[in-house]
């Protein structure tokens, strides 16, 4: 599965993430061709070399004519539907912009299609997120993850006022994803490159496992002195969970008579935190007729030395077994679908191809669900019926002619 990752050691942002992905292989007359297609006049777009700290990178500039009024969701929705990108363009287009909106919704406490787009709802703005969402499809992208976020440090001028930063917009569409601060003063996670990351990525962490194919580097346009002022994007093939196939795994287990269901919930937990694929607890009847758990880690045979600490660590075990297996997993990727609830991320099973069955993403759904204050089976029923609407073709490969 192709995947992208974002490496945000200097945070990230509209034009910063169009510059990395053109420094990543996607042909920048070809995108610029594609933004065409959206229909408004007013804008430029150029692609130019640029250095950030002894690091050779690709600045996208992005100019448009100042407007005077400010647009709503559904104006930016507006733009997209009727403009004639391709359909999954459009789709990751209207969810960055929708889960913007949410965001702002929060922090004003106000109903989203009363907000009002300031900065990021002017045409510069537009272009930054449609065109990585052009981006993304000319390097073939299917999933996304993002390390954690450097979000700078001081304050920043905004259209309401002075804010910290991060400001509660960026702050709000965060929430959730691990983020730190430095000395570096300054606005690097800026909403727009908050809202990309946020709407599109499956996890947060470190880079995951994946052949590399291509880096590229997107120049910010601060320059400081010893700072790479750089988002780097790594993309490649997936050689982890989604990609499919037959693999080698290991099971690590040990049985326990003696454990509080507090202590393994909190072990499984653990568990995954530290990189078990899965964790379950089967009931078990033990020697001198105990009643106790059968404690399973499915985990990578590099991660079998973890899973014996934990164990060990954890629990009142002395002993533990492992043992290999053989995972048959279909290929997975990830959908997004827009629905009155918000954005929700659907994950979708694929075989030869041909989508087999789809799932709303739990803690997707229960996010909105907890947001909008209606029960968790509303939201899910509601991605069901978005996603089904998109069509059996929405996510299957073409077969290829001769």
């Amino acid at each position: 599965m192709k995947t992208l990752f974002f490496d945000c050691f200097a945070g990230i942002s509209g034009d910063m993430t169009l510059g990395a992905l053109v420094g990543a292989g996607a042909d920048a007359g070809a995108l610029v061709e594609q933004l065409a297609l959206l229909g408004v006049p007013g804008y430029e777009v150029r692609f130019e070399r640029a250095e950030r700290a002894g690091i050779a990178a690709t600045r996208a500039v992005v100019s448009a004519r100042e407007e005077k009024h400010h647009r709503h969701l559904a104006d930016i929705e507006r733009i997209v539907d009727d403009s004639r990108l391709g359909g999954r363009v459009k789709s990751r287009a209207k969810l960055i912009f929708g889960r913007l909106a949410e965001a702002e919704a929060r922090v004003h406490g106000v109903a989203v299609e009363r907000i009002h787009f300031h900065e990021v709802g002017a045409l510069d703005s537009i272009v930054d997120v449609v065109g990585a969402c052009v981006g993304f499809e000319l390097l073939g992208v299917e999933r996304f993850v993002c390390s954690p976020l450097h979000v700078g440090s001081g304050t920043v001028e905004m259209a309401h006022g002075r804010f910290p930063v991060p400001p509660p917009a960026v702050a709000e569409l965060l929430r959730g994803a691990p983020v730190y601060s430095t000395e570096v003063r300054g606005e690097l996670v800026t909403p727009t490159g908050a809202a990309i990351v946020a709407t599109l990525c499956e996890g947060f962490g470190p880079l995951p496992p994946m052949t590399v194919e291509s880096t590229g580097y997107g120049a910010g346009s601060r320059d400081y002195e010893k700072f790479p002022n750089v988002l780097r994007v790594l993309v490649g093939e997936s050689a982890g969970e989604g990609a499919g196939g037959d693999e080698k795994l290991l099971m690590v287990e040990t049985n326990i008579d003696d454990a509080s269901p507090q202590l393994l919930g909190h072990l499984m937990e653990r568990a995954f935190a530290e990189g078990a694929l899965d964790c379950f607890f089967t009931p078990a009847q033990m020697k001198k007729n105990r009643p106790g758990v059968l404690v399973s880690l499915l985990c990578r045979p590099a991660d079998r030395e973890r899973m014996y600490a934990l164990l060990f660590a954890e629990t009142t075990t002395i002993g533990a077994r492992c043992y290999e297996v053989e995972r048959r997993a279909l290929e997975r990727v990830y959908a997004s679908v827009h629905t009155k609830f918000g954005g929700i991320s659907v994950k979708v099973a694929r075989s030869g191809g041909r989508v087999v069955g789809a799932t709303p993403e739990y803690e997707s759904c229960r996010a909105a669900a907890e947001r909008e204050g209606v029960p968790f089976r509303v939201v899910e029923e509601a991605a069901r019926t978005a996603f089904h609407a998109l069509g059996p073709g929405c996510l299957e490969e073409p077969e290829s002619g001769d």
